[in-house]
Order: C-alpha cells, then structure tokens, then sequence
C-alpha cells in the first residue's frame, strides 16, 4: 500500500506478528497425524467438487478456477490480513488524506497505525480458532499463498480448527471433514462458476467504503473497544472456543444473541453497544441500503451452501444425521457472555440469521421451479434476491420467473 511519508494507517505486519503471537495453539497432534489429516483435506475437497457440480448444475468456468489450501492459524491470520490490506487499500487512503502530511499528521499516523495493527492482531487472533474453511473472494496471490490468476480467490481449509470440531463433537472424523469440504467447496463453485459476482460484490463493498464519513480516531476507537471486550473478559472469565462453522468471508457459528449493554471483565468497554456491531456504529444511510444489498447475497450464499450440503450429504457421509444433530446442538448451544460482547461488537451473530434465511429462500426456490429455475439466481446481479426477496422467496419467483422479462 502506498502512504504518504512512509506512514500507513494500520500497521499490517505488526497486525499478523500480533495475532499469530496471541492465537491459541491447535489440538495436540503427531506429525504423522497432521501429514494424514491436510492429505485427507486435499482428497475431500477433490472429492467434493465433484459432488457439489453433479448436485448444483454449476461448473467452473475456463480460467476461473482457484486453488484449494490447507493452512494452521497463522497461515489463516496471513492471508486475512493479506485480503483486509487489499481490500481497505481506497478507504485507508481516504483516511490518510484527512489527517494531513504535516509532522504532527505523519507522527500520529506511525502511532496510530502501531495501535491498529495490535488491535487487529488482537481481533484476529480470537478469529484463528473458529473457522473451519473460508473462500477467500479477494485474495492477492503470494508465494506462500497462491490464489486465482487474475488476482483474487482460494479456498482455505484449516486443519487444527477441524480437528479440534470434530474432537469436541464425537463424530467420525473422516466423515466430518468431508461435510466441511461440501459447504465450502460449495462456495469455491458460487464464484468460479459466476465470475461476475467477485467483481459485483467488490464493487458494492468499494461503494460502501466511498460512503465512510468517518476519521481514523472513530474507527480506532470502535476497533478498541471491541478489543477491550475481548482482553478484558480473558481476565475474568474463560474465553476457550466455544462455537465454530464455516462461511465465505470470516467463518464463524453464532451464538444466541447477547444481552444490550452487557459487560464481561474488569477492562470491557464503558459504552452501552445496545445491540449494535461496529459496522452499524459507523454506517452513513446510503450504506445501510448497501449493506442491506450484500447481506442479502451473503445469505444467498451461506444458504445455498447449507442446502447443497445436506443435499449432497445423505448420498456420501454415512454419519452425516449426527453430524448435524451435534453441530447444530453445539451452535444452538451458545457462547460465553464474553464470546456474545464480541460477535456483537463484529457483527458476528448475524451469520446465524444468514444461513437461516437463505436457506429457506434456496429451499422454497427449488421446491417451486427445481434446481435449474434457482439457477437462474446467477444470471447477473439483476436476477439476485432483494432484501425483502430473501425472506420472501415468492416474490423473487414471481419477478425472475413470472415477470415481464421472464
């Protein structure tokens, strides 16, 4: 990233130093057992990419194809961190321009920037231990961590995090790792076979960030008080895992919601959050209509994921009614006070909501017009599902299937 006098908004080497200093390690595992467990990853997901475009309809399109990496938690926090800075780059620099090239604007930056990277690191480093796989939709390409050739997309499975899942549920081990490898190869064929929806999705999200009003104190300020939510509580209460899934952009299962204004710890923040994340701290009117838009695609995508996987799953992964009794219990379940603090303070706990709501729209769609009809959810972003289509599957019917254009 370019910055002005040397100086970046956020200290982004420092951030992945921080969380991969902070991360928790894995289940304790031989080597040998990790050789047979990434092995067996990279089968899976050979395996499910099959299944997924028998099931779907959808295959790759010529040169879209994306790799599939096996990674720990570091190698998660690397290539987030890698996506964030590419991603942030037009609204870091809006920032950046706002505080000025002046001496006091150069020091401030180089401090605040050092502040924001341990933040971050802080937040990611909670993150590390939850996902199972994510589709990284805008990944710039490294030497550790390939990606598409034109500069963004690969799937990342981490092993330690499935491992750890499948251990704490009691399930069979190889038939879980599959089940994994169903939902989010299902999301590597969402954006290989409809090339269009990485630029779409880029597009509405750069929208987003041109619409921040908002100077880098503010954003410091949120992100910190995220933070102190999280190291506050490691002092008062346990903050050991507690809920993990999968998802396309930060995976992670929700826990029921928190409480308005609910504190954990002796250090979390003062503010009432009253059932706000940091996105909707910051959010101007003209990006709430934007985020509305996204939420609506991303629950696309997380439901059409549940659905094929269940879908596909009955046919291959024998145990796979216990497998979803038990996550579903597991996420049901919930987090601890200070888990519920934080996936609020994130916006977290709407991902439950998205894999809900999409899931019956998927389910409603094929069940009326049958897989090929949904299919027609691809044909550009004008055949996507509104926000009111999304938990209202019929009206999205009756204008792509039964309206003028149809």
């Amino acid at each position: 990233m370019t910055s002005i006098g040397g100086v970046e908004m956020v200290d982004w080497k420092l951030a992945v130093t921080t969380a991969s200093r902070l991360a928790r390690p894995g289940p304790e595992i031989t080597r040998e057992e990790a050789r047979e467990v990434v092995a067996e990853l990279r089968g899976h997901a050979v395996a499910a990419e099959e299944h997924v475009r028998a099931f779907t309809g959808m295959t790759t399109a010529a040169g879209h194809d994306t790799p599939v990496l096996v990674v720990d938690r570091p190698g998660w926090i690397e290539a987030n961190v890698a996506g964030f800075r590419s991603l942030l780059k037009p609204l870091m620099t809006k920032m950046r321009a706002r505080r000025g090239n002046g001496p006091g604007g150069m020091i401030a930056g180089a401090v605040g920037g050092k502040v924001t990277g341990v933040e971050l690191g802080v937040l990611l480093s909670f993150l590390s231990s939850r996902v199972l796989g994510q589709y990284e939709t805008f990944a710039p390409a490294t030497r550790e961590l390939p990606g598409a050739p034109d500069g963004g997309g690969r799937l990342l499975l981490v092993a330690p995090n499935i491992v750890h899942v499948e251990r704490e549920l009691g399930v069979d081990p190889h038939d879980f790792r599959l089940w994994v490898c169903l939902h989010e190869e299902t999301h590597r064929t969402q954006f290989t076979a409809v090339p269009w929806l990485r630029d779409h999705l880029e597009a509405e999200i750069q929208a987003f960030l041109a619409e921040t009003d908002v100077d880098a104190g503010t954003l410091l300020e949120r992100l910190s008080d995220a933070v102190q939510a999280f190291t506050g509580g490691r002092r008062g209460e346990s903050a050991e895992p507690s809920a993990t899934g999968t998802a396309t952009d930060t995976a992670t299962a929700t826990a029921p919601e928190a409480e308005p204004g609910a504190r954990s710890g002796a250090h979390a923040p003062e503010q009432d959050i009253d059932g706000r994340s940091l996105v909707d701290l910051v959010q101007t009117p003209a990006q709430r209509e934007i985020l509305a838009r996204v939420t609506a695609v991303m629950s696309l995508l997380e439901g059409h994921a549940d659905y094929v996987m269940d879908g596909v799953g009955p046919q291959i992964v024998p145990s796979v009614v216990e497998i979803r009794e038990k996550f579903q219990r597991r996420r049901a379940a919930g987090a601890n006070r200070l888990d519920q603090i934080l996936r609020r303070l994130l916006g977290l706990d709407a991902k439950l909501r998205q894999y809900r709501d999409g899931e019956r729209f998927v389910r409603a769609v094929v069940e009326e017009v049958g897989m090929e009809g949904f299919n027609r959810v691809w044909t550009s972003p004008n055949t996507l599902p509104t926000p009111a289509e999304i938990t209202h599957p019929a009206e999205w019917i009756a204008r792509v299937h039964r309206g003028p254009e149809a």
